[in-house]
């Protein structure tokens, strides 16, 4: 079974630092880009990142210079290293893997394009 579970969420003061993981099984990441999204209710899911099967990453001016995302492979799991967090990064954050119908290696531009989702972990910045 293909899945994507999301660990390391939980409540930190506005400055403050958290590290999400993406922890994949039922499949092969090594060959896979993985997106980071994340979400309000009632809001558009925002990406927030991606990191391409090889490593490159790409983000959003919004969390430019703020987030980072890594890869280990070995451990099938990707890792959204956040920083210097406000507390408009409050929301639900996801990771998925781009469909594989399109170049599941490379980071699709648009959230329809991710096929598969994590169940997601709540973030909350707040003193």
């Amino acid at each position: 079974q293909v899945q994507l579970v999301e660990s390391g969420g939980g409540l930190v003061q506005p400055g403050g630092s958290l590290r999400l993981s993406c922890q994949a099984s039922g499949f092969s990441l090594d060959h896979y880009a993985i997106g980071w999204f994340r979400q309000a209710s009632g809001e558009e899911r925002e990406g927030v990142g991606c990191i391409t099967s090889d490593g490159t990453t790409y983000f959003p001016d919004s969390v430019q210079g703020r987030f980072t995302i890594s890869r280990d492979n070995a451990k099938s799991t990707v890792y959204l290293q956040m920083s210097s967090l406000k507390p408009e990064d409050t929301d639900v954050y996801y990771c998925a893997t781009p469909r594989d119908d399109g170049f599941p290696y490379l980071c699709p531009k648009s959230a329809s394009d991710f096929g598969t989702w994590g169940q997601g972990a709540r973030v909350t910045v707040s003193s």
